[in-house]
């Protein structure tokens, strides 16, 4: 599976953001896909993550509210919606597969989409 984050941008405090992760390969419907993002000098954090089948999601608490993850399987793309952007959001966000038969094991990485909120 390839993976490619984009979407990303300046934008200000209260605005949104759209982030797209596209994938290669037909049984991408069958995998969960999380959200992931790093700030400068902290560890990656998770964002949230959809299933495959169903398509249930869970936030971090940090976004919850704020941030949706859904899918369009016919375009083999997860899509991160940002709503109520807060500088603190600044990261660059990274979505990842996660391995069907280990749950939290993500085998597969997007290359990172840098989003920059500006006070």
């Amino acid at each position: 599976v390839q993976l490619q984050a984009s979407g990303g941008g300046l934008v200000q405090a209260g605005g949104s953001l759209r982030l797209s992760c596209a994938a290669s390969g037909s049984t991408f419907s069958r995998y969960s896909v999380g959200w992931f993002r790093q700030a400068p000098g902290n560890e990656r954090e998770f964002v949230g993550r959809i299933r495959g089948p169903g398509g249930s999601t869970v936030y971090a608490d940090s976004v919850k509210g704020r941030f949706t993850i859904f899918r369009d399987n016919t375009k083999n793309t997860v899509y991160l919606q940002m709503n109520s952007l807060k500088p603190e959001d600044t990261a660059v966000y990274y979505c990842a597969v996660e391995n069907l038969y280990k749950l939290d094991q993500y085998d597969y990485w997007g290359q990172g989409t840098q989003v920059t909120v500006s006070s």
